[in-house]
């Protein structure tokens, strides 16, 4: 049965016990629709609002007690959520798995796609959950790359170290030199950019200045924290919050206010 076959009845009764009592509570119970539909002579108006009321509060693959319940009849809140969890899970994983943790966020991302297929049926905008959707996965593919630098601009120590012996390691079949650096309290790390092949154009014992994580999570950086160019990555990374945020916050909000406008209509033809 289609929303205009429904009658006023039957979409009522799909409402929730409080969204029922709200409407009695200003004047728009079941025998004031009934009335205003019968004055009309038409139920367009009325099963309008009830039907789009009864779209936002149907559960849709998604039940739960206390809290949970919040998330009920959602979809964009669900989306929302599911991207910020998923964008801080690859964040505070990066200190373990480093850019591996690109990887749990990809597989977080899956919850997203699934959110924002379901807020794609809520007969709203069917683009915006994919502006979200793509822009958790940016978010997390620059964020993955660039936590190292942010952490570093934050809380990173300028200090001077001693250029020791570099390292070889073979990546890829490919055989690279790589910058180690001896730090004041006598321990020796590889730093974690090879920047402008600094063991080319540095000798073994040669000073120069580094920024340190004093917690000992990441490596050093081989220069001042001037050094760390981290200008694009951050302006992406803060371009696609804004979207993966904005666009479920701007949906919500519009929704509420379509509400609200329907409902004063309603309520000065009553």
């Amino acid at each position: 049965m289609t929303e205009d076959e429904r009658t006023v009845d039957e979409l009522f009764a799909e409402l929730p016990e409080k969204w029922q009592r709200a409407l009695e509570e200003v004047g728009l119970g079941l025998p004031e629709l009934r009335r205003m539909a019968a004055d009309d002579g038409d139920t367009r108006r009325v099963r309008t609002i009830l039907a789009d009321l009864t779209a936002d509060s149907r559960p849709r693959r998604f039940g739960g007690k206390g809290p949970l319940r919040l998330l009920v009849g959602r979809p964009w809140l669900r989306l929302l959520l599911a991207a910020l969890a998923g964008f801080v899970v690859c964040e505070l994983s990066n200190l373990v798995l480093g850019e591996f943790s690109l990887l749990l966020g990809t597989l977080v991302g899956v919850g997203v796609i699934m959110a924002a297929q379901d807020a794609g049926n809520s007969r709203r905008e069917l683009v915006l959950p994919w502006f979200t959707a793509v822009a958790y996965f940016v978010l997390i593919f620059v964020a993955s790359r660039a936590t190292q630098e942010w952490y570093l601009q934050l809380r990173g120590v300028e200090q001077t170290v001693t250029l020791a012996a570099p390292s070889r390691p073979l990546s890829h079949g490919i055989r690279e030199t790589y910058c180690r650096v001896r730090l004041a309290d006598g321990s020796v790390h590889q730093v974690f950019s090879n920047r402008e092949k600094c063991a080319d154009r540095m000798r073994t014992g040669d000073r120069a200045t580094a920024v340190v994580d004093p917690s000992g999570f990441y490596g050093p950086f081989l220069g001042a924290k001037p050094d760390i160019d981290d200008t694009v990555e951050t302006a992406v990374s803060l371009s696609a919050a804004a979207v993966m945020v904005l666009a479920p916050l701007g949906v919500m909000a519009l929704g509420r206010l379509r509400r609200a406008r329907a409902w004063a209509t309603e309520g000065a033809v009553a």
